[in-house]
């Protein structure tokens, strides 16, 4: 027995020696890898996994919800719905549901299961009202076993894109409903997806296994870990040492470790950097409708654009890998290729528009006044972006020379959505929904209490620029929405509410073991059924 002892203490020393011989260099990240497990780090926990409220991770309910139809490059294709038929008057839309899918439960996918889920997102409707197909559901009809009926109040020509998204509009097996719906929370998280939500420990980490009965083949990464992080230098050590595996861009536009460090893991040769073609616009969102806040006045908006300097921020910030933004949207989104006026980097202009407005710096001041009151204004960001913080400071530094003083907040996502909804801010960092969803979303969202309401209702065409809105999203007219989206665009690019920065993109840092990392039009999840080590 003590011989026994001996030897595998033996064994012990020699293996822990071996370690440390290892020096703790990014090569063990290839050593952490099991050919079928993926760990990812995130800076904040995937949250109330309840598909039809907004608080959850969007790239987790990504893996384990499923809607009817899914946007792609080439338009929307099929998803649980296998075909659909669309009225002459734009009314009726008929999906015929796929066979033999079942929830994670063991619950059948059926035209029954469909209406329960609209119903039940549609009995929470204040809650969905910045998307416009959630104010135009009349009614949800269960056909046949695998036939189910949508019936709107008009025509609206985004359905399909917004049946597309991540939530609301994706299924959870009644079997987890609570007093018949999901509006007063969940049992249970099963989805249709590829993957299961199997554990999950609050700030630590959840886990998500394959589903082996999914109706587009068993993925061939069997677990996937979602570990929760600060982002930064642990994150990047914990990349290093092979702790994580994989960092991806998250559902509110932050890089969980910065340009630099993504870098030197690419360089070190056992990681490699994935990006996407441009999705989103990155920009300060102005409060035109906070009484007492200089935001309310144009004339300050325009100065803080002209003492943005874009280019610059792209190319030192983000290393080049983002592009300075002009305007709202690229030219890519659809109905955005509009011209309109270009606000350049002019520290002397924007001087000049807030003397021209009455903001005047006394000898020797540091900050304009007019009336007594002082040019400061508060701006928002998220505190676990690693860059957010630094464009606020690049520009917090920039608008000091114009006599604009600012004050810089970081706060978590969850804290800057609800200043958002409720008006509580000056100036907060945000972003475009991205290319699958835009114009349409965002432009929807301008006329939304929970989110771009506050931004857009002070402005002097606020009325013309919700009835605009209102009639682009029901107009079967192509040539009429065009003129309409022109005309919605320019009213904002005047007003100078949305002031853009960059044009983001999704990046991702995986090991170069990993194959099939790619992107889904939607910004806010990742095809990690697709992946696998080879």
């Amino acid at each position: 027995m003590k011989k026994r002892v001996a030897v595998w203490c033996a064994l012990v020393t020699a293996l822990l020696l071996l370690a440390g011989c290892s020096g703790g260099k990014t090569e063990n990240a290839g050593a952490a890898e099991k050919a079928d497990e993926l760990v990812y780090a995130t800076a904040k926990d995937i949250n109330d996994m309840n598909p039809h409220l907004y608080t959850g991770s969007m790239p987790a309910q990504g893996m384990v919800y499923e809607s009817l139809v899914e946007n792609t490059k080439d338009g929307i294709k099929p998803l649980l719905a296998e075909s659909w038929d669309i009225s002459a008057d734009g009314k009726t839309y008929t999906f015929h549901l796929r066979k033999g899918v079942r929830f994670h439960d063991g619950a059948p996918f059926n035209a029954e299961a469909v209406k329960k889920n609209i119903d039940a997102v549609q009995s929470n409707s204040s809650k969905h009202a910045w998307i416009k197909l959630s104010t135009m559901i009349s009614e949800v009809r269960a056909v046949d076993e695998h036939t189910v009926q949508l019936v709107l109040t008009g025509p609206y020509y985004p359905a399909l894109l917004e049946l597309a998204m991540t939530r609301p509009y994706v299924f959870l097996s009644p079997n987890d409903f609570i007093n018949g719906g999901t509006k007063d929370g969940v049992k249970g998280f099963n989805g249709t997806g590829p993957y299961k939500l199997t554990e999950h420990q609050t700030d630590r980490h959840a886990v998500f296994e394959a589903n082996e009965s999914y109706w587009g083949g068993a993925p061939r990464l069997k677990k996937i870990t979602a570990k929760v992080l600060p982002a930064g230098e642990t994150t990047f050590l914990a990349l290093q040492k092979g702790e994580v595996q994989f960092v991806f861009t998250d559902d509110r536009g932050a890089d969980i470790i910065d340009v630099e460090a993504m870098k030197k893991l690419a360089d070190s040769g056992d990681y490699r950097l994935v990006r996407s073609e441009p999705m989103n616009t990155k920009m300060i969102v102005a409060n035109s409708g906070k009484t007492g806040s200089p935001a309310q006045e144009t004339a300050v908006r325009e100065a803080l654009w002209h003492s943005i300097d874009r280019e610059t921020i792209g190319r030192h910030i983000f290393s080049g890998t983002e592009t300075a933004a002009d305007t709202l949207f690229s030219s890519n989104v659809s109905y955005a290729d509009v011209e309109l006026n270009k606000r350049s980097y002019d520290l002397e202009k924007a001087k000049a528009i807030l003397e021209k407005a009455g903001w005047s710096l006394e000898k020797g001041g540091e900050v304009r006044t007019k009336a007594g009151s002082p040019l400061t204004m508060k701006l928002y960001y998220d505190a676990n972006s690693s860059t957010q913080k630094t464009q606020a400071e690049w520009i917090q530094s920039s608008v000091k020379k114009i006599g604009i003083g600012l004050e810089l907040i970081g706060e978590q996502s969850s804290s800057i959505a609800k200043r958002r909804s409720t008006g509580d801010y000056d100036l907060l960092f945000n972003q475009t929904w991205g290319l699958a969803y835009d114009p349409q979303s965002t432009i929807a969202a301008f006329t939304s209490e929970s989110s771009y309401y506050h931004a857009t209702r002070g402005i002097a065409r606020a009325d013309e620029l919700y009835q605009k809105i209102g009639e682009v999203k029901v107009s079967l007219d192509e040539n009429k929405r065009k003129s309409l989206y022109a005309d919605i665009l320019r009213i904002v690019h005047e007003e100078a509410v949305f002031i853009p920065i960059t044009n983001g993109s999704v990046t991702v840092v995986a090991p170069k073991r990993l194959q099939g990392v790619s992107f889904k039009q939607t910004q806010f999840e990742l095809p990690f059924e697709r992946m696998y080590f080879e």
